[in-house]
């Protein structure tokens, strides 16, 4: 005997694929049961099946409210059930989130980051003084090191001096004494301490530090005659 096949390009489309073709199927027999107490028994029997289904659905704060939600969005809102809580707008499924503000500004140096230039921008606004003067040594210092993080082969200090004059329009500038740290200062910061491994000795003992501990069985016998 023939069979068909049936193929899922060839059923109907699933609204939340989370809980499967035969929750949608039983949400749709409910909606044609006439009787109404038997209709919210089998809305109440569905919920129960669709939290069991989709455990990750509970972990959000009123996991029943979402669970309703679904109940009714699945049924395309042509269930007639008493609730405990009322049917989503359906306009809400159509409405599009509100465009995210991004930051309108391109940065000139990528590899610096966006945080130098907000960091430059506020320097700015302060006024001359030694915390003017201590933020931007920690700004150009700071520079200098997210260079090194992108180019470790060719930096130097001159280099990183134009370009704070550059994102700062010329409003900062460095103290013709003043130094840089030094590139290798920076290296040895970034690169991580390597811990000692203890390795056990051939007595299967494990090679741990040893400290001179006070032998208290002769306590009395080293004091000075």
């Amino acid at each position: 005997m023939n069979e068909t096949m049936e193929y899922n390009t060839t059923r109907e489309m699933m609204v939340i694929p989370e809980y499967g073709r035969n929750v949608q199927r039983m949400i749709q027999f409910a909606c044609t049961i006439e009787d109404r107490e038997q209709r919210n028994k089998a809305a109440k029997f569905i919920i129960n099946v669709m939290g069991q289904l989709n455990p990750a659905v509970k972990e959000s704060g009123d996991y029943k409210h979402k669970l309703w939600d679904h109940l009714y969005i699945i049924a395309d809102f042509k269930l007639d059930v008493d609730a405990p809580y009322p049917p989503p707008p359906p306009l809400s499924l159509s409405t599009k989130p509100e465009t995210l503000s991004y930051h309108d500004k391109e940065i000139e140096f990528k590899h610096y980051g966006k945080n130098i230039a907000l960091m430059i921008e506020k320097a700015t606004e302060y006024e001359d003084g030694p915390e003017k003067d201590a933020l931007v040594i920690s700004i150009a210092n700071h520079m200098k090191k997210s260079y090194l993080n992108w180019n470790r082969e060719s930096v130097n200090d001159e280099l990183i001096e134009l370009h704070l004059k550059v994102l700062s329009q010329d409003r900062l500038k460095l103290h013709q004494d003043f130094r840089f740290a030094h590139t290798n200062d920076i290296l040895a910061r970034n690169t991580p301490v390597k811990r000692k491994q203890f390795r056990p000795n051939p007595n299967g003992n494990f090679n741990k530090p040893s400290f001179n501990k006070p032998d208290f069985n002769q306590r009395g016998r080293n004091k000075p005659q």
